[in-house]
């Protein structure tokens, strides 16, 4: 297990390597002339390295046509990507941040559900609401009031965890150091909250609140946006 773990932490933790799978983190499939971009390396460089990142399992790799398309291989990759972040220091405040790394602060997506600011402030929400409520480290519920209020928002979604999953999973967002929602519930919310405009996504990780997002999030959690 140690050598397979080294492995693992050896293929994340080259610098090149880390920026690419970082930069498929919100689930997208993505050719490998944009991951050498993002990474700032040569194609050629960037081959090698999608090609370690594929044969150590991290990555899964799609032909079409002439292109590759590479996107992590799984949930469990986004989760250690994440978790990796919440162990890394905490992001400086600046006075003058970059607005592309402040509207990613703000929200974005995570693999597959929401992450940010807004993200921190919605779980908070249906927590003191008393929609959700924690079960054990790291994972909560829906509670019979935050079913009813669920099926409201999201009707025909039903919730399927996996084998031996909880309906939420209890991440620690990487910017904002407090907990947002993932697993099921939080990947359903997210689709949710698309299908019904009231966020949309922008290019590449970013999404965006909308001005009817704004009222609805304020309507139904008491959110002040």
């Amino acid at each position: 297990m140690q050598t397979g773990f080294a492995r693992v932490a050896a293929l994340i933790g080259e610098p090149a390597r880390a920026t690419m799978l970082l930069s498929l983190l919100d689930g997208r499939a993505l050719p490998a002339g944009e991951l050498a971009f993002s990474a700032n390396v040569a194609p050629q460089t960037a081959s090698g390295h999608l090609a370690k990142l594929v044969a150590g399992g991290l990555l899964s790799v799609e032909n079409q046509g002439r292109h590759r398309y590479y996107r992590l291989a799984g949930p469990e990759v986004g989760n250690a990507l994440e978790a990796l972040g919440g162990l890394a220091p905490a992001p400086r405040a600046r006075d003058r941040e970059p607005e592309k790394v402040r509207v990613l602060r703000y929200a974005r997506t995570c693999y597959n559900h929401l992450a940010g600011r807004l993200a921190v402030d919605i779980h908070a929400a249906m927590q003191q609401r008393g929609l959700v409520a924690p079960i054990a480290q790291k994972q909560c519920e829906l509670t019979e009031l935050g079913s009813r209020w669920f099926a409201e928002i999201a009707p025909g979604r039903p919730l399927r965890p996996g084998r031996n999953e909880r309906i939420a999973r209890l991440c620690l967002d990487w910017t904002e150091r407090q907990h947002h929602l993932g697993g099921p519930l939080g990947c359903t919310l997210l689709k949710c909250l698309i299908e019904r405009k009231w966020i949309v996504r922008m290019p590449g990780r970013a999404v965006r609140l909308t001005l009817n997002g704004r009222a609805e999030l304020g309507k139904q959690l008491g959110l002040a946006l």
